[in-house]
């Protein structure tokens, strides 16, 4: 009997390592193929694409004056946030870009953009400053991901700084502000992205090709863990 329970339990553990070596693998492999499409764009789609996006954000209200906005200095390859944020100054809008704070911790704030600004070893700009707002306070969040799906899940780059700032959101049973917004190339949108209980899901996520609305009752309960 009792080498029968060790056995069951050597099983069970074997079957847990090898689905997290899939999710692991699964994960890797879709960042490594949208990565290499998102490289392989030419400079002008790119423009036209970041275009789109910020024309398409013009129409919501979401950049009314005076609206804290949590955005992000761009880097290359990425979905460009240059005319979001002409237009999110044009509106009157607060505007925050995240700063990193801890790498140990995987830590970071949302600090108010100024003139003042400098280079993570990551690539992206930082503003310098001792002010800054926490992720909870802001109106709405434009996130950049390597990918995303239907449902809002994102998949970034591994490091998981914004699940850690946006975590506040899995303790609350209705609405979750901020509105979290996902801003893509439409390759980016995927038909799945594995995930865990940590990850963040997005409200919206706005591709070059329209807006796709992920949650229409902001009031009602999600439950997180079923999505």
């Amino acid at each position: 009997m009792l080498l029968w329970f060790e056995s069951n339990d050597l099983h069970r553990h074997l079957r847990v390592a090898l689905k997290f070596l899939f999710f692991v693998i699964t994960k890797q492999s879709l960042r490594k193929e949208l990565l290499a499409a998102r490289k392989a764009l030419r400079p002008s789609a790119r423009e036209n694409a970041a275009r789109a996006v910020a024309a398409l954000i013009a129409d919501t209200r979401w950049l009314a004056p005076g609206k804290r906005i949590g955005l992000y200095a761009s880097m290359p390859q990425e979905l460009g946030t240059k005319p979001l944020i002409e237009l999110a100054r044009a509106r009157r809008c607060e505007i925050f870009l995240p700063r990193i704070t801890s790498m140990r911790a995987r830590r970071m704030r949302f600090v108010p953009l100024n003139p003042r600004a400098r280079q993570h070893s990551f690539g992206m700009i930082e503003p310098e400053g001792h002010e800054w707002i926490g992720a909870r306070f802001l109106d709405t969040i434009f996130v950049a991901g390597v990918g995303f799906d239907r449902r809002g899940a994102r998949l970034g780059h591994g490091a998981g700084f914004y699940d850690r700032a946006l975590a506040f959101r899995h303790l609350r049973n209705h609405w979750r502000g901020p509105r979290l917004v996902g801003l893509a190339y439409s390759f980016q949108v995927v038909p799945h992205i594995p995930v865990t209980a940590n990850d963040v899901f997005m409200d919206y996520i706005v591709t070059d090709r329209g807006i796709d609305e992920l949650l229409a009752d902001e009031d009602g309960a999600v439950d997180l863990r079923s999505r």
